[in-house]
């Protein structure tokens, strides 16, 4: 079979440019398609722009740009001046009579008007854009993924455009690319009247308008304060309540009190703010007092670098903390203002939470103490179980507190299973390759799984007597000789691609982009 290579040109006429992009509008609003979207769908809705127009093939990978631009434009245009970039290449300066200087960032423009770049940019910035002058494909998501912008306009070559396709489609960067008129590294040129439409363009479309994940981040700090959690418990002069509250206020990084606010948003016409507070304490009560009981049946002194509750005050107040903190954090939730079958089906959904919770944990600690390896099987059980019903609860609590359809709580559903497994991979992984002097095997129970897995029935008895005499050096050296990280990297991306998967079954655009987002953070 001949292999097509791939033809990065650009047509030359404007009009013929028009046409393709015009064709591109039609057919994605003809198809009604939501972003993001992968590269076998824009490579067909780019062939079937070509075959509509009878144009030349080899303007195949142009035309899948004006599909990619298609796709995400309902998006971009949503989205305010001042929360887009507009990325530039340096190639577009004049390199005879430049004075600009380039530091690590990119090209901080002279103003000399020696080229196009300064007028772009005086456009740009009075409309209220951030700029760069940079190949700055990795600036421009981590600018997303941070929350200093929500979308990007990015003006580049063909072939930096085919490169980051990837990455840009992976962290769902809403973004519109203008190809530069013929490849090069020096004095290139770009359609300044479609640079210029893409840029002025704006329309005040409320449901495709992004969440800012930073932003909600931020919001979800400031409700962890001691003045706003003591008025949310209630009395501070008692001990108990008063070790509650500083467990509250101690590290983490508060993923879960975010999936929750930003599950409500996503779906709640109207946001309250008394709410969304509200919701975060709630999360963040089940999560603190699961942490506390960890700590207790994994005998752990130390909890974001402080010794735990238990190691202060001792075990049976330490699980009475805990205890407190489920207590309280049913009593808050039973004090929102929803309706009462939104309210019944939080309970009835946190209350399913911590029974498997309490299932994964109890299958954990048996095989730990018993110092048995389990099954892959059983041990991606307990991972889901755990973690993946965490976020699970975290998820749908906003959700279904914003009365979100019960197609996508399905789909949500069965996204933080997937999304909680991937996580306790990348844990198990970290600490492997981070292990020091504390670390012991059964931090990470997966590698061990992988490892039984892929020995003979002599070699798996062995193993597990070098794990019951808790052979850390042993079991590191059998890990790397047999590569079960790198097998643990494979179900990584296999479950972190479920997870993309899934939620591209999501209708609800403000929901899927920001998980999209947090997903690119922590993947």
């Amino acid at each position: 079979m001949k292999i097509k290579k791939n033809i990065l040109e650009v047509p030359e006429k404007a009009l013929t440019r028009n046409l393709l992009m015009r064709t591109a509008h039609e057919l994605v609003a003809e198809r009604g398609i939501i972003p993001p979207a992968g590269f076998l769908l824009i490579s067909q809705l780019a062939e079937e722009v070509i075959r509509r127009t009878n144009s030349d093939e080899r303007y195949t990978e142009f035309t899948m740009v004006l599909c990619g631009n298609e796709i995400w434009r309902p998006v971009v245009a949503a989205t305010p001046f001042n929360r887009r970039l507009l990325l530039l290449p340096q190639c577009l300066k004049n390199n005879a009579s430049c004075n600009a200087v380039i530091d690590q960032l990119g090209l901080i423009c002279a103003g000399c008007q020696s080229c196009q770049i300064d007028s772009i940019l005086q456009k740009a910035e009075s409309l209220g854009y951030a700029t760069l002058v940079a190949e700055g494909t990795t600036v421009a998501v981590s600018l997303v993924q941070d929350g200093s912008i929500d979308a990007v306009i990015g003006v580049s070559c063909m072939s930096v455009l085919q490169k980051s396709f990837e990455p840009v489609s992976r962290a769902a960067v809403p973004v519109i690319g203008i190809p530069l008129l013929f490849e090069g590294c020096a004095e290139t040129d770009v359609d300044n009247l479609w640079l210029n439409e893409e840029l002025i363009a704006f329309h005040d479309n409320e449901p495709f308008r992004s969440l800012s994940v930073s932003a909600l981040k931020e919001k979800v700090r400031l409700y962890f304060t001691e003045e706003i959690l003591a008025e949310a418990f209630g009395s501070t002069d008692d001990r108990t309540c008063q070790l509650a509250i500083q467990s509250m206020i101690n590290g983490g990084q508060r993923i879960r009190p975010l999936l929750t606010i930003l599950a409500y948003s996503a779906y709640s016409p109207v946001v309250s703010e008394e709410i969304l507070s509200a919701l975060s304490v709630v999360v963040e009560c089940f999560h603190k007092a699961s942490l506390i009981h960890d700590d207790v049946e994994d005998n752990d002194d130390f909890r974001y670098d402080k010794e735990t509750i238990h190691k202060l005050n001792g075990t049976a107040v330490a699980i009475n903390t805990g205890d407190f903190l489920l207590g309280k954090g049913y009593e808050l939730l039973g004090k929102l203002p929803l309706h009462a079958v939104s309210l019944s089906a939080c309970f009835k959904m946190v209350a399913s939470g911590h029974v498997a919770l309490s299932l994964g944990q109890g299958a954990d600690l048996l095989a730990s103490t018993g110092k048995i390896i389990l099954s892959l099987d059983q041990q991606l059980q307990i991972f889901e179980r755990k973690t993946g019903s965490a976020i699970r609860v975290a998820l749908l609590l906003g959700a279904v507190a914003a009365n979100a359809p019960e197609c996508d709580l399905a789909i949500l559903k069965t996204f933080s299973g997937y999304f909680g497994t991937a996580y306790q991979i990348k844990d198990d992984l970290d600490e492997f390759r981070e292990s020091n002097e504390h670390t012991q095997p059964a931090d990470y129970p997966l590698l061990l799984s992988l490892l039984a897995q892929t020995t003979d029935e002599s070699s798996s008895a062995n193993l597990q007597l070098i794990y019951g005499e808790n052979d850390r050096d042993r079991i590191s050296v059998l890990i790397r000789e047999n590569k079960i990280d790198a097998i643990a990297e494979q179900f990584l991306h296999e479950y972190t691609d479920k997870a993309y998967r899934e939620l591209d079954k999501l209708e609800n655009l403000k929901m899927k982009l920001s998980l999209y987002t947090v997903l690119g953070k922590i993947f």
